[in-house]
């Protein structure tokens, strides 16, 4: 694997894991009431969509599994929505599909 695409991977990586530990003892209505960790999430997944953008077109194809268009459309709805944001999909997002985001993420990560 090339070392961009490794380093990407990583990063959406690191980005899903830092979204699931903000959310722990959580619930959907925190949303609501704690403007912090909505910032927080969103920028965890703008972090993964960005990642997810760069990732060569070469990478994408071999682990065609990942949901790379959601992902980099999610970002971008967060980048030009600004405050515009359902917080619903935000939660649903994060505590629904990045389990499993993860777990195709550390299969295409090579052994360390």
């Amino acid at each position: 694997m090339p070392l961009p695409d490794l380093v990407r991977l990583q990063h959406m990586l690191d980005s899903a894991r830092v979204a699931l530990m903000l959310v722990e003892n959580k619930t959907r209505d925190d949303l609501t009431s704690d403007i912090g960790l909505v910032l927080a999430l969103m920028k965890s997944v703008e972090n993964i969509g960005e990642a997810a953008g760069k990732a060569s077109d070469e990478f994408r194809e071999a682990h065609s599994a990942i949901p790379w268009e959601r992902i980099i459309g999610m970002r971008n709805r967060l980048i030009h929505a600004y405050y515009d944001i359902n917080r619903n999909i935000l939660w649903q997002t994060v505590v629904e599909d990045l389990p499993p985001l993860i777990r195709q993420l550390e299969a295409a990560l090579p052994a360390e």
